[in-house]
């Protein structure tokens, strides 16, 4: 089984939190610290040795379709969503047939990171246990995470087990939009636009939903204002 050669880039959205940037590009591709948003995940998943991206468009998907065409090594396949946009778990099983039958991994394009000691991807391909888990999630503490406002989502045993954080609970960890999963998660899949929730949920009930901590800091940029902080994190 080969882990972590191929992923997907999710870049289908509106970006409406991002208006008025968002009025005339894709939220991917507008820039942060010298380079678009996407090119930070591209750019990681390269150095990770990554030989097949796949990335889906549905907003000004011309734009996402001019950036892919311009990157070849490695190569990005273009998942075509303009007839209707399918959600962060429909988009991907949209693209199933484009990314193999392997665990793959998966990146939201509203956020990068920065890596302390070893890279984040190759720390999920090394804490792969394929008879335990069908999806990894990537985690950060709320102190290593800027332009992220959320209360965190997930509570994490000592075996990396995950569940839902509390209500009250104040030290949940901030799922990053980085994940690894394994098609097998997809098998019985609602048809059409689906939340990821819901297979999240499904294997949460299962055991089998873990996840791992990041060591680095979270940039999430969701609005113009976190563009500003995070070039002022990066800098400082």
């Amino acid at each position: 089984m080969s882990v972590g050669q191929a992923a997907m880039i999710l870049a289908a959205g509106f970006g409406t939190r991002m208006r008025p940037l968002t009025n005339t590009m894709p939220k991917p591709l507008i820039a942060v610290a010298g380079k678009p948003i996407i090119d930070h995940d591209y750019d990681a998943l390269r150095a990770a040795k990554v030989d097949r991206i796949v990335v889906n468009a549905h907003y000004l998907a011309g734009q996402i379709e001019t950036w892919a065409a311009r990157k070849t090594a490695p190569p990005v396949i273009v998942s075509d969503e303009r007839g209707q946009i399918l959600d962060t778990g429909g988009g991907i099983v949209h693209a199933l047939p484009l990314l193999g039958d392997d665990p793959f991994f998966v990146l939201n394009s509203d956020s990068f990171w920065r890596d302390q000691g070893t890279s984040a991807l190759a720390r999920l391909r090394a804490a792969w246990k394929d008879e335990a888990m069908d999806c990894l999630l990537l985690l950060s503490r709320r102190g290593a995470a800027v332009g992220y406002d959320g209360q965190g989502d997930f509570l994490r045993d000592p075996d990396g087990r995950l569940t839902r954080r509390p209500a009250d609970e104040q030290e949940a960890l901030a799922y990053m939009g980085v994940y690894l999963v394994h098609p097998r998660l997809f098998a019985q899949a609602p048809q059409g636009p689906f939340s990821m929730n819901v297979l999240w949920n499904r294997a949460i009930a299962q055991g089998r939903l873990h996840g791992l901590v990041h060591e680095g800091l979270w940039l999430h940029v969701g609005t113009p204002e976190a563009i500003r902080l995070a070039e002022a994190a990066l800098r400082a």
